[in-house]
């Protein structure tokens, strides 16, 4: 049986927008995550590579042989260690950044397809064409929120400086910026918008509407972080059980290439799956446009009541 069209560009209220995204996420999520899978490739291989890296370090950096000194006694190990964390970390804040970007871009590429099909009957290649059109402004975005997130950090260290009030005060903030940056990238993406244009659209409807913003970014976020622990709970117990299997058998850690097999791939898993959320992330913020804009231009609404007095006469 055909999926019923879930109806995106409706004036909705707080309950009913958690509700739509869980509604959405429940009949799209096996799609969604073979259009993310098909075009991750390169990137999932470099999370590997990068995984490698920062586990032979970390675990290197541990089992790597100490005097009563603390002197290690192997320095040149020591240095090939932090040479490989140094790198693993490099190569992820790069990676991080473009898959990050990306990706942010493929959900909302896809939800467009999804509003503008009227359902999920369109091919992933549609989304990846949307996705690589606005490959341009998706950088100049990017580009842009390293001053945005520079200025936000400044004012999260005044806030904190004040007990209590301050930390409340900086989630707020911290909430109502995802909430601006998410519904301006989407806004962008959906009506080819330019960047600044985008932005100042995303400032509006959140502003309007902006305890309304803050707290679906609020709830979806402590939802879907809590979703996301609960799926790291099945590779995270397989891997504790074979650390407490290592540490009973006094297994040199460094030099077995399961261990660092089965390390590398938990560590792999933890970083695609990070990438993967902040998708999910963006489906809360996409949802959230649709129905802040419906509510400020009722584009929707007044097509309607034009489609029922065509149909009258």
């Amino acid at each position: 049986m055909k999926d019923k069209y879930i109806e995106l560009r409706v004036n909705r209220d707080f309950g009913d927008i958690l509700s739509v995204y869980f509604d959405f996420l429940r009949q799209n999520l096996k799609k969604f995550t073979n259009v993310f899978l098909s075009y991750n490739g390169i990137f999932l291989i470099g999370l590997l590579i990068t995984s490698y890296f920062l586990v032979s370090g970390f675990v290197g950096m541990i089992t790597d042989g100490y005097n009563q000194y603390g002197v290690s006694a192997n320095p040149g190990n020591t240095e090939t260690y932090v040479t490989y964390l140094i790198t693993g970390f490099v190569l992820f804040a790069l990676i991080f950044i473009v898959v990050a970007g990306f990706n942010y871009s493929l959900s909302s590429s896809y939800l467009v397809k999804y509003e503008e099909h009227k359902g999920m009957d369109f091919d992933k290649r549609e989304v990846w064409q949307h996705t690589k059109k606005n490959l341009g402004n998706t950088l100049v975005f990017i580009l842009l929120l390293i001053p945005i997130y520079f200025v936000f950090f400044i004012v999260a260290f005044i806030m904190a400086l004040i007990p209590l009030l301050g930390m409340i005060a900086q989630y707020i903030v911290q909430f109502g910026m995802t909430a601006w940056i998410g519904v301006s990238f989407f806004s962008m993406l959906s009506q080819n918008k330019g960047v600044i244009e985008g932005f100042s659209e995303g400032r509006n409807l959140v502003m309007s509407n902006f305890w309304r913003s803050v707290g679906v970014n609020f709830i979806l976020g402590l939802l879907n972080g809590l979703l996301f622990f609960i799926i790291l709970m099945v590779p995270g117990i397989i891997i504790g059980i074979y650390t407490f299997h290592v540490v009973e058998n006094n297994i040199e850690v460094g030099t077995s290439v399961i261990a660092t097999v089965v390390y590398t791939l938990g560590m792999c898993l933890l970083l695609i799956l990070m990438v993967y959320a902040q998708c999910l992330s963006q489906f809360v913020n996409g949802v959230l446009f649709y129905a802040l804009h419906e509510k400020t231009y009722n584009i929707n609404t007044r097509s309607k009541i034009e489609q029922i007095g065509q149909t009258e006469q």
